[in-house]
């Protein structure tokens, strides 16, 4: 007789996840770096982990809260800035027992209030602090929501293609249906809303009610940035066939061109003015794991709820109180995200050089990355507007798709295992992020050091280069 936690009684859902952020590729090269081979581990977004380097400020805050007793030491003044410490204080204050006591289910209420003054300061509306659940990281808010909504496998989430991960492993894990929609590569990653109502419509033809729609603004892993009219028609569209917006903003901070700067779609409808703002559901995620923060590991994160009935709110409430609390020191990093040191402060210089030191270094990075992939063979690369990643389209030759599929690999899946195996460039496979059929791609973030970028670049470019040399057609296959 079968015990509870063989394979073959596990919970279906759990057997369907798939996750190629750290999938095949990320256990082959945690392998080899076990065998001693040096890996640039660029398959997740993960900026400390690179070698960016954590702002002095807010950690200066959470070792005072996370060690209180050096507030009562004579030389704590030596050591920390006077508003560090005050900062400190302040949040210990917040707090009914310091970083090792539970704080309310949706989070500590004067962090929520931070938050909710650095939305209105945002978007020039007001923010509600009851509406505002702190989470660890946006992950945990996204996985949250989706479990409230999905009742079942009738219940369809759209989502655009190609994704980041979460969003099909959580419906997969929640036992719901994502339904695709498919940016356009050749328009930039653009929306198509004609592209939209066919989803829809398949989707319900199929006997699905869709329930929501995901954006994910900047985009991972494709890097575009919407522009105000993009999020209109998405607002009207979610407004007519009356779906709740999840809007995934948290690449807002990282943006690299200025024709389109970060604009909240929160801000979006309430400048649509009545009835669309007070008609359209949306549920906004924002995370300290990104921006020029990159805590990926300190898991601090927000969900903002627009026209969510009061008894929704409710039940929300309730699930989030059987994890009991989110991680304090997380939240405490989220509002110093929202609250940063201000002009006058001691600290503000500082807070101010360090964060345009690493956004500048992005912007840089994300041109040397778009430019290299574009210097090579059979390679197109769509401009990083925003976000962490670069997500390329290799062009196979026929040849290596054939071989890959004799090897029993996906071909993008198999070009990037031999990248992997010759460079030490850890990168994900397009199709772990869905593409369109007969077309591969692969992402990379930009995280790298900057220093280091021109010798990976040029590295992959060899190998990518010698690649396609031994696999072309010589007699006629070349780049489209």
């Amino acid at each position: 007789m079968s015990k509870g936690l063989d394979h073959e009684t596990l919970n279906e859902n759990v057997k369907n996840v798939q996750y190629a952020v750290r999938g095949e590729l990320y256990l082959r090269a945690s392998e080899l770096q076990k065998e001693g081979k040096k890996i640039i581990f660029t398959n997740v977004g993960n900026p400390h982990a690179l070698g960016q380097k954590p702002l002095s400020f807010p950690r200066q805050v959470v070792a005072l809260c996370q060690a209180p007793f050096l507030l009562d030491d004579p030389n704590v003044g030596l050591v920390f800035p006077a508003d560090a410490i005050a900062r400190a204080k302040h949040y210990l204050s917040l707090t009914s027992g310091g970083l090792g006591a539970y704080s309310d289910s949706r989070g500590l209420p004067g962090i929520r209030k931070e938050v909710a003054e650095f939305i209105e300061r945002r978007d020039g509306y007001p923010s509600d602090p009851e509406l505002i659940f702190l989470t660890d990281g946006a992950s945990k808010g996204v996985m949250q929501m989706l479990n409230t909504m999905i009742r079942g496998e009738k219940d369809g989430i759209l989502v655009p293609v190609p994704q980041y991960p979460l969003y099909s492993a959580a419906i997969a894990l929640c036992g719901g249906s994502l339904v695709p929609y498919y940016l356009e590569e050749s328009a930039n990653w653009g929306l198509d809303v004609n592209n939209l109502r066919q989803s829809v419509a398949q989707a319900r033809s199929n006997g699905i009610t869709v329930k929501a729609m995901v954006i994910i603004n900047p985009g991972n892993p494709t890097g575009q940035c919407l522009s105000i009219e993009d999020l209109q028609e998405l607002l009207r569209f979610c407004s007519r066939e009356k779906l709740v917006l999840l809007a995934d903003e948290v690449y807002q901070q990282n943006v690299y061109q200025d024709e389109r700067p970060f604009i909240s779609s929160r801000k979006v409808l309430m400048d649509m003015g009545t009835p669309i703002s007070k008609d359209v559901q949306l549920v906004s995620f924002h995370t300290v794991s990104k921006g020029y923060w990159g805590e990926c590991g300190q898991r601090g994160g927000y969900f903002e709820m627009t026209n969510i009935p009061a008894e929704s709110v409710d039940e929300i409430y309730k699930v989030a109180s059987i994890s009991l609390s989110p991680n304090v020191p997380g939240q405490i990093f989220l509002g110093l995200m929202v609250n940063p040191p201000k002009p006058g402060d001691i600290s503000y210089q500082k807070f101010v050089q360090e964060s345009k030191t690493i956004l500048e270094s992005l912007r840089k990075r994300a041109h040397i990355m778009t430019n290299g992939f574009n210097s090579c063979r059979n390679v197109v690369c769509n401009f990083t507007e925003g976000a962490m990643y670069s997500f390329p389209q290799i062009r196979l030759p026929p040849k290596a798709i054939e071989v890959a599929k004799m090897a029993g690999k996906v071909p993008d899946v198999y070009y990037c295992l031999k990248l992997l195996e010759a460079t030490g460039i850890s990168t994900v496979p397009g199709s772990g992020f869905g593409q369109k059929e007969g077309v591969f791609h692969l992402r990379t973030t930009i995280l790298p050091a900057e220093e280091d970028m021109p010798a990976i670049m040029d590295s992959f470019k060899k190998f990518n280069d010698a690649f396609m040399e031994q696999y072309e057609d010589q007699r006629g296959y070349s780049r489209m």
